[in-house]
């Protein structure tokens, strides 16, 4: 019995100590697989850079803003010298060549809907050299650059390969002539400022005066116009203290509107120059702010009074 228990026993004692060297290795192992680097096998580039690294570190700061400072002064008087610039310049140059004779070069330029605006002026202002690459054509700007002429409303500028840039403008209506204390200029039916500049086929236009007339005169001229036998006469549409309007007449006549029903007031107006021939008197001034009584002025200075009587005069 006693062989049987010790050699039982001695044979635990020998697995016990085989599977404690077992986890011994086991342990070993997988320290040696993630507790260890493995040596880099990298080639002289990668070692020129782990070398730059280790000098451009923060441990060296001052080296780093030192060469810094060095690369910025390069830089600076490159730029200044221009050669930078010339050397853009003559590259940039080179491709347009190169893109040109291959095709791309802009050759033709095709304008449509300009009217008062010369050729010469939008091919100035759109700023496209012959030959230049249609790649490198800035629309964007060229189209601003339009937008600036006088009489240029709207503008669409196109590229049609493979060497045509297509323009295409809308530009303003001129709606009436306005003498402001700088001069004569032509201006929009919104009141838009267009050009003080060869005024001369506008002399038909309306006369505006006044200040801030060219806003707000659309209105009143549209009302006047319907009225022919005042249009046919009327030399200028007086704005009046940003409030009201005057009608200047030929003969130096003027006439007095209020500031609201001056509607219905030129209808009067209307059926005094038509019906009473009032423009045939020695007249300076016709007054017809109150509705109930009408003012005339005579050239003498002399004033008469007329009353309203369904909105007629007597």
């Amino acid at each position: 019995m006693r062989s049987v228990s010790q050699a039982q026993k001695s044979r635990e004692g020998r697995a016990r100590q085989g599977r404690s060297r077992a986890r011994g290795v086991t342990r070993g192992a997988a320290q040696q697989t993630f507790g260890r680097r493995k040596k880099s096998s990298g080639g002289p580039l990668s070692r020129l850079f782990a070398s730059l690294r280790a000098v451009l570190s923060v441990r060296y700061p001052m080296l780093v803003m030192t060469l810094g400072l060095i690369l910025l002064t390069a830089l600076a008087a490159l730029f200044a010298s221009g050669v930078i610039g010339r050397s853009i310049h003559r590259t940039n140059a080179a491709v347009d060549a190169v893109i040109a004779d291959a095709g791309f070069g802009i050759s033709r330029l095709h304008l449509g809907g300009n009217v008062r605006t010369a050729p010469a002026t939008i091919q100035a202002a759109l700023g496209f050299e012959p030959g230049q690459s249609i790649f490198t054509a800035d629309l964007q700007d060229a189209r601003a650059r339009l937008l600036r002429l006088p009489w240029v409303a709207k503008a669409e500028v196109k590229r049609r390969y493979p060497d045509d840039i297509s323009v295409r403008i809308v530009e303003k209506q001129p709606f009436a002539r306005w003498q402001s204390l700088s001069g004569l200029y032509v201006v929009e039916r919104s009141g838009g400022l267009i050009t003080d500049k060869d005024l001369g086929p506008f002399g038909k236009l309306p006369l505006l005066a006044g200040d801030g007339a060219p806003k707000v005169a659309a209105e009143f001229v549209d009302a006047v116009a319907q009225h022919r036998a005042i249009v046919a006469r009327v030399q200028a549409y007086q704005y009046q203290s940003r409030r009201r309007w005057n009608l200047l007449l030929d003969d130096g006549v003027i006439v007095k509107l209020p500031e609201t029903g001056w509607r219905k007031q030129l209808d009067a107006l209307e059926y005094l120059i038509v019906d009473k021939g009032i423009l045939e008197h020695d007249l300076a001034e016709i007054d017809l702010r109150s509705p109930l009584h009408y003012f005339f002025v005579t050239k003498s200075g002399e004033q008469k009074e007329k009353k309203i009587e369904r909105g007629r005069a007597i």
